[in-house]
């Protein structure tokens, strides 16, 4: 497969389709998170019903996520992470490959880093 680069302008073209993606994503993902105590004080329970509503709601909640991930990646953009809602894409800067990097709220891409920085390294663009 071809490496794809980003301009920032491509990429802030793309958050048209990504944000609403990742707003699903995240909104899965703390119901997921909220469920985990139910799951908890099942399991502490001794119950093994796991065949139940609560265990099939949640691995249908896992399927969502990971189709709007595949959605969120068939773009050619990186989730970096689902706590954040933290999308790099890969571009070019001075010869040298670098990460363009968003955050789920952030109204557009405005900084980069580092291919080995991560979000901390974060520079405005």
């Amino acid at each position: 497969m071809e490496t794809r680069y980003f301009s920032v302008e491509e990429a802030n073209e793309l958050l048209a389709d990504i944000e609403p993606l990742m707003e699903r994503l995240l909104e899965r993902r703390t119901k997921v998170v909220e469920s985990r105590q139910q799951i908890y004080q099942l399991l502490a329970a001794g119950n093994s019903d796991f065949g139940g509503p609560a265990a099939s709601e949640l691995a249908q909640d896992f399927m969502v996520i990971e189709r709007l991930a595949r959605k969120i990646r068939s773009h050619g953009c990186i989730i970096k992470d689902l706590n954040n809602g933290l999308v790099d894409f890969l571009s070019k800067r001075d010869g040298r490959e670098i990460y363009l990097c968003w955050r789920y709220g952030e109204p557009r891409v405005e900084f980069f880093h580092e291919l080995h920085m991560g979000f901390k390294g974060r520079q405005h663009i």
